[in-house]
């Protein structure tokens, strides 16, 4: 029984660091931010290539989960993939069984759960990647952030990656209940511009949108430009029409 209590306690412990520094590695990840308007939500992330002779249609930072649900990440590449295709295959057991989408909820929970046991599990690593997973379901609009730890939380709007800190101040300003769609993609977009390092256009970013037609879909990079090239008046507009939602909802 000795020899059993301390193993486990062992693991426990290399569990918990694995976490802590997998959630380190994953906060050097590029940039990803989530906003959850009134009616619909967005997710919006950086997509730096190591190269330019690397595809970029060969890597993507906003994907699929199904139908009404979709993902962004930050941190490894590889093991987003695996939860991606972990989440996918939740999502159509969950439908071919009640013959309706899995809420978001709900499927942030199941990727949770795969993300946790791989922090006590003997022979595996912690998942170096945090997640945010946008929906629309019955009941309205839906973002979680799921942690390498397991841990996940419904949000208003978040970031993660290496500016993850200043962009949650700078949303914590800036956010309204209340706020429009539209109005969300170019908020995360403005995030995005200020916070990156060089130029930025509709090939090194990628943004996914999900309204009330419960249809998650990417934005095409020919759909992208007009957010990733805002002029400085554009930019102006969209801050005085949040700050003006901000305003209207303190009343």
């Amino acid at each position: 029984f000795f020899f059993f209590k301390q193993k486990t306690a062992y693991e426990m412990q290399r569990g918990l660091v694995g976490s802590e520094m997998c959630i380190r590695d994953r906060s050097k990840g590029e940039s990803s931010i989530g906003i959850c308007a009134k009616n619909g939500v967005v997710l919006a992330s950086e997509k730096k290539l190591s190269s330019i002779l690397v595809d970029e249609e060969s890597f993507h930072k906003v994907e699929l989960l199904g139908v009404a649900k979709g993902a962004a990440f930050s941190g490894l590449s590889a093991d987003y993939k695996t939860l991606l295709f972990k989440g996918r295959k939740e999502y159509h057991k969950f439908y071919s069984k009640y013959k309706t989408p899995i809420g978001t909820r709900r499927i942030a929970e199941e990727l949770g759960k795969v993300m946790q046991e791989a922090t006590h599990s003997g022979g595996v690593r912690p998942f170096g990647v945090s997640l945010l997973v946008a929906g629309y379901d019955d009941d309205g609009p839906h973002l979680c952030q799921i942690d390498p730890s397991g841990a996940y939380f419904g949000w208003k709007a978040t970031a993660i990656g290496k500016n993850m800190i200043s962009m949650k101040n700078f949303l914590e300003k800036r956010y309204a209940d209340n706020i429009e769609l539209e109005d969300a993609v170019h908020l995360a977009i403005l995030m995005l511009k200020e916070n990156y390092e060089g130029e930025m256009n509709e090939i090194n970013i990628e943004i996914g949108v999900i309204g009330a037609d419960k249809k998650f879909r990417v934005l095409t990079p020919s759909e992208a430009v007009s957010y990733t090239h805002l002029t400085l008046p554009t930019i102006l507009l969209v801050q005085i029409s949040v700050v003006a939602v901000v305003l209207k909802k303190k009343k």
